[in-house]
């Protein structure tokens, strides 16, 4: 190891206590998608937390989310990676959360047993706190093989509508990508993704009184009901397919032929080519009237690529791995349901490792859980691995 890694490592090894505040202080401040002053709010902390260790952060505005964070701390003469002209190597990660608003006070951050709990503590506040000190430790101890990005979006969990062209523009010009989603609970990183397609159908259909006028009526509820089992149908599981309608809604009163009706769908699909066969027989299925009379319409909410593997992904994990060596932890790459940012920025060429964040698990849910011994290791693993890029030919 080399002297600047002792330097980082150690400098890492003495911050627990400060990354758990700056934890605290996220996990107990409301930041649902939905809520841009919350996710915001958050954005202010990381910005406060970048000026105050002299690291230059731009602010990209979101219209209706949370502003995206671009954090700049400046590499090396040896920047480029013998040759390679994608110069920046990128730390993303996400401020919102699924929760509602008031969740962080009604099961505010707490810490028992060396386990850190609370709304977003995994998902992924921690892996913010993480690129946050990681960041640090480079602009106080130097030694940074190039342009180091901290980029802190505000929408993934509905598919990054306003961050995924923020996020493309950042791929474009990346040497490697890390994103600080939460270690996996084995301790394993991510190096596969399912795609992922957010839509809403909506369904039109005749109002009538269900006694006196029955037969006038074209019930919505009864057509989305038979698209929802043609929809469920097309699940593939030997090709990792699948497509649920996980809310529906709709109707007058109970005594009325439903005029309308919707169904949100999720599309979760494994290879990149497999989308737009899907999308195709979805569309077909959304223009087929079982109920003539009734119309239907289909909206795209939001949308994640796979995380495929590019050229780059055996190199950058090769290094990781032999930075989580050293750091006291073994790691291996798995494939992962979820979508995430990831699959952007793999998608533009850029060598991407998922899920280098401290290790958690149960996201989304009451029970969502960090291990609090794993934020300095997981902080170290990446700091060496961003020391070794140049080693591994990236």
């Amino acid at each position: 190891m080399s002297a600047t890694e002792d330097k980082i490592a150690a400098w890492l090894a003495a911050r627990q206590p400060e990354m758990l505040a700056e934890l605290e202080a996220m996990v107990n401040t409301d930041g649902g998608s939905y809520d841009k002053a919350g996710v915001d709010a958050v954005g202010a902390r990381i910005a406060d937390f970048c000026a105050r260790h002299g690291i230059p952060v731009e602010r990209v505005p979101g219209a209706l989310h949370g502003d995206c964070l671009r954090a700049l701390v400046d590499g090396g003469e040896t920047a480029g990676g013998g040759g390679n002209a994608r110069r920046n190597i990128v730390l993303m990660g996400h401020r919102d959360t699924v929760f509602p608003k008031g969740e962080p006070q009604r099961r505010p951050f707490r810490v028992e047993n060396g386990i850190a709990t609370g709304p977003g503590v995994a998902d992924m506040k921690a892996g913010l706190v993480q690129n946050m000190f990681v960041l640090a430790a480079f602009q106080a101890c130097g030694g940074a093989p190039g342009p180091l990005v901290g980029l802190f979006t505000g929408d993934e969990e509905i598919g990054s509508p306003e961050g995924r062209p923020v996020i493309e523009r950042e791929a474009r010009a990346a040497r490697v990508v890390f994103n600080s989603e939460p270690g996996r609970p084995s301790g394993n990183v991510v190096t596969g993704r399912k795609g992922g397609v957010f839509m809403v159908l909506d369904i039109e259909g005749k109002a009538a009184h269900s006694g006196a006028n029955f037969e006038a009526g074209i019930s919505a509820i009864e057509e989305l009901a038979r698209k929802v089992q043609a929809l469920h149908a097309l699940t593939d599981l030997p090709r990792g397919i699948t497509l649920n309608v996980g809310l529906v809604s709709g109707g007058q009163s109970v005594n009325t032929v439903a005029p309308w009706a919707q169904g949100q769908i999720d599309l979760r699909y494994v290879h990149p080519e497999d989308r737009d066969e899907v999308m195709g027989r979805i569309h077909a299925i959304v223009e087929k009237s079982f109920l003539p009379g009734t119309k239907a319409r289909l909206t795209i909410k939001g949308e994640f690529l796979p995380l495929a593997k590019n050229p780059g992904t055996e190199a950058v994990l090769a290094a990781y791995q032999a930075a989580a060596a050293e750091s006291g932890f073994a790691t291996e790459g798995e494939f992962a349901g979820g979508c995430a940012d990831s699959g952007f920025t793999a998608a533009m060429g850029a060598p991407t490792l998922c899920a280098v964040g401290p290790v958690g698990g149960k996201a989304h849910s009451p029970e969502e859980y960090l291990e609090v011994a794993s934020l300095v290791p997981r902080a170290q693993a990446l700091a060496r691995a961003i020391l070794k890029l140049e080693a591994a030919g990236l």
